[in-house]
């Protein structure tokens, strides 16, 4: 018989299987030791109601009942301490490696920052649930009730076959409730991913939406997909209540049956059902201990199901992550590159998704510069990217130095360039730690990009605390000082991508000035930009065209 092949929750919880095998064995002990407890409870007040009956002192009785409820806690503690720690190991080592890739890869086809986002955080946070809630209650679903009935039918069969009625109907309504929980939970998941791509993007546009007077508008469309969020979150909740209700239903259908059943071949006036003889007070108190047990696991498995939902969604999106197409960042080598700077590209051509990019061939030497210039979307960017070894040419040659750019070559030559990005970012720390990525003086660097003054009308001057996009500071002031780090680590190769971009034509002019400043200092000047000026003071003007 072939085995039913392994799906996408199986694999990603694969891992810690050992551990939650061991806490829901645990579960499926801690559970079949009440079997035990309800006899003992039998027993004695059997005893007490008939003499005749082979009862359990109280005394005895008591102590017994305290032991097995002793060790039950006992297992339940341990149990459930290993579900947590396999929650816990694996949502750590699944975020450990997407948090790993994206930092040393460039996802070419999944998602936005504000999806990974998502996806390392509150997304990987719902397998907990699902590992210490729904793991164990499905093995004890699979244990308990088939003990119960079996000992059910020992005593008997009318009993037996109530719970073989109504058992079955629960996980029958379960898997039919389950599949429009999974769908539900997949559009919540997809849902939130989708609003932190929305507020992802909306904070970085914050300015340009401030300047275009577009506030209203930005805060209707966020209200309105807040709500979908909302109406999706609810109709996931809505499926979980009814499962439940459908489970508590049919387990209080089933108890009330068995009661009125027993109940009344007590009295004599049922006299059929029992395998032996008549029932006796034992075997009625010790079936009505039994039947809430008999129902229990399913309620509890029920109660979980929407975990077991969401997490079912969370290894889709996972798994999506997972095969998504991915360019490894090079630079796994440590061979040392000696001798002034140089670097040549040789028929490159880059693939990007179904795009294929072809660029000229070119060549810069220390103290030079060039400018590439060509429409959005041409290219531009992705060249910068493949000169400083994020990614590898799909054809052609990269040389620095005179060594092939690639595994072995793209650490040491990254620590000699220098990077000015179109968006600025920083760390959250002082304006000084910033730029020198020390404490070293920094007022030279400064001064040379046109932000010296700046600087100083800041609360504390260069040691003003800095937010992730610069708080505090204009865009062409954060440009600025994206420039003075330049001049500071004086590299020997600068990437710009658009450093003028967005900026009144005085700003531009003091950027300029600072790269050119920097070029006189030896600094080879590689940068992307549509701002003409710019390019007609850079030594060489490369125009890309769009294939």
């Amino acid at each position: 018989m072939a085995r039913r092949p392994k799906s996408s929750l199986d694999t990603l919880v694969a891992p810690v299987a050992p551990l939650l095998k061991q806490a829901a064995g645990l579960a499926v002990v801690g559970n079949l030791l009440w079997i035990a407890q309800g006899y003992v409870i039998a027993r004695t007040i059997a005893g007490l109601l008939d003499a005749e009956l082979a009862g359990i002192a109280p005394l005895t009785a008591a102590i017994l009942f305290a032991v097995l409820g002793l060790i039950r806690a006992g297992l339940s503690y341990v149990g459930e301490g290993r579900a947590f720690e396999a929650a816990d190991r694996l949502t750590r080592n699944l975020r450990t490696k997407l948090v790993t890739r994206e930092a040393q890869a460039i996802t070419l086809d999944y998602g936005a920052a504000g999806s990974i986002a998502a996806l390392s955080g509150e997304k990987l946070d719902i397998l907990q649930p699902y590992l210490t809630r729904f793991f164990p209650a499905r093995a004890r679903t699979m244990v308990v009730p088939i003990v119960i009935l079996a000992i059910a039918f020992y005593y008997s069969w009318v009993v037996g076959l109530i719970f073989l009625i109504t058992g079955p109907l629960i996980p029958v309504f379960m898997a039919l409730v389950g599949k429009a929980a999974q769908s539900a939970s997949e559009k919540q998941l997809d849902e939130v991913a989708s609003m932190n791509d929305l507020l992802y993007d909306r904070l970085n546009a914050l300015l340009d939406m401030r300047l275009l007077n577009a506030g209203e508008r930005m805060q209707a469309d966020f209200a309105t997909r807040a709500d979908s969020l909302r109406t999706r979150t609810m109709a996931v909740l809505r499926i979980a209540f009814l499962s439940s209700t459908l489970l508590e239903l049919f387990s209080a259908i089933g108890i009330a049956t068995i009661a009125v059943f027993l109940g009344f071949s007590l009295l004599g006036e049922i006299s059929f059902g029992a395998t032996g003889d008549p029932v006796t007070p034992f075997e009625v108190i010790f079936l009505l201990l039994l039947a809430p047990e008999f129902y229990q696991p399913l309620r509890d498995m029920s109660a979980a199901w929407h975990d077991r939902a969401s997490a079912a969604a969370l290894a889709k999106d996972f798994a999506k992550w997972d095969a998504a197409e991915v360019q490894p960042i090079l630079g796994q080598g440590s061979t040392p590159l000696a001798g002034a700077m140089s670097l040549a590209l040789s028929n490159v051509t880059i693939n990007r998704g179904e795009t294929r990019i072809s660029y000229p061939d070119f060549g810069l030497t220390a103290g030079q510069s060039v400018a590439l210039v060509g429409p959005s979307g041409v290219g531009k960017s992705t060249l910068l990217a493949a000169v400083a070894g994020l990614l590898e040419p799909s054809d052609g040659r990269i040389t620095v130095h005179g060594l092939r750019l690639g595994d072995d070559t793209a650490k040491a030559w990254r620590e000699r360039l220098g990077w000015m990005p179109q968006r600025p970012h920083f760390l959250g720390e002082t304006l000084r730690r910033n730029v020198a990525f020390s404490d070293d003086d920094i007022t030279e660097a400064l001064r040379t990009a046109g932000v010296l003054e700046v600087v100083a009308a800041l609360p504390e001057g260069d040691a003003t605390v800095l937010g992730e996009t610069g708080g505090g500071l204009s865009g062409g002031e954060a440009r600025r000082i994206t420039l003075a780090r330049a001049i500071h680590a004086r590299p020997a190769l600068l990437l710009a991508d658009e450093p003028t971009a967005d900026l009144d034509a005085e700003t531009a002019k003091i950027v300029t000035d600072g790269l050119l400043a920097l070029q006189s200092r030896g600094t080879a000047l590689l940068i992307a930009t549509h701002d003409e000026t710019l390019a007609a003071r850079m030594d060489r003007v490369i125009r890309l065209e769009a294939a």
